[in-house]
């Protein structure tokens, strides 16, 4: 059974990192068309986010798709806290109810690219969500990078409607947990592509544009990063890149 819930969260956007150094940078030629972006919001207390999970670890492996995971807090009184539940996860997913108008936030649920809201584990009606957002061509090229130790992050310019955030997202590659208590007691998931932390590092008005932030930025347990270019704050996914834990762990 999909949960449903009406917390009473604000509606918050991350301050913006501090230090910043932002230049114009044009993406590098011949960028990959960019993936379509599947975020999972799932909880280790919800009995019905299971399969959801196990879909989403799918889809992490495909190269067309940017798949992640968002664990939330307030399924926490279920019987068993979320080891990788964030704050900041359930921000994110109060933030796209309050624009996508919805009565209220559910586990599973599956958000791609920003505008698509699609129950977690239904896998046929995301494939056909992730098929209608690949034939989508207003995209904007990011790239990623570590040089001297810093994340370089460059986005192209493009026509797409701007201004629009620039996300920043900290993942854990993979997670394996074993549930002791609550609704999932006695089961162990496995996790893929796990946000432990996401925060706004600015915005794109259409220019290209660069930061360039330190590589290792003090948020625990993560390996990896995401970018996301987003219409407004919480809108159409417009650009996205991720370099996986192999991938950032071995730059420098």
């Amino acid at each position: 059974m999909v949960r449903a819930m009406k917390p009473a969260f604000p509606l918050l956007l991350p301050a913006l990192v501090a230090g910043l150094i932002a230049v114009a940078y044009p993406a590098a030629a011949g960028d990959k068309v960019r993936p379509v972006v599947v975020e999972l919001f799932t909880s280790q207390g919800c009995n019905s986010c299971p399969p959801a999970d196990t879909l989403l670890g799918q889809l992490a492996s495909r190269k067309d798709v940017l798949a992640m995971s968002l664990p939330i807090t307030y399924w926490d009184m279920l019987g068993w806290k979320d080891t990788l539940g964030s704050d900041a996860n359930t921000r994110r997913q109060k933030a796209y109810a309050d624009l996508m108008k919805r009565g209220g936030i559910y586990t599973p649920q599956v958000v791609v690219d920003g505008v698509d809201d699609i129950v977690g584990s239904r896998e046929q009606k995301i494939e056909a969500a992730i098929t209608a957002r690949q034939a989508d061509e207003s995209t904007v090229p990011v790239s990623l990078g570590v040089v001297d130790g810093l994340l370089h992050v460059s986005i192209g310019g493009g026509k797409a409607a701007a201004p629009a955030t620039v996300w920043l997202f900290d993942v854990l590659d993979q997670k394996t947990v074993t549930i002791t208590g609550g609704e999932n007691q006695g089961h162990t998931l496995t996790y893929r592509n796990v946000v432990r932390d996401v925060r706004a590092i600015g915005t794109w008005k259409g220019e290209p544009l660069a930061f360039d932030l330190p590589k290792n930025d003090g948020v625990p347990a993560h390996d990896g990063i995401a970018v996301l270019v987003q219409q407004g704050n919480y809108g159409r996914i417009i650009g996205a890149a991720m370099l996986s834990g192999a991938e950032f762990q071995a730059a420098h």
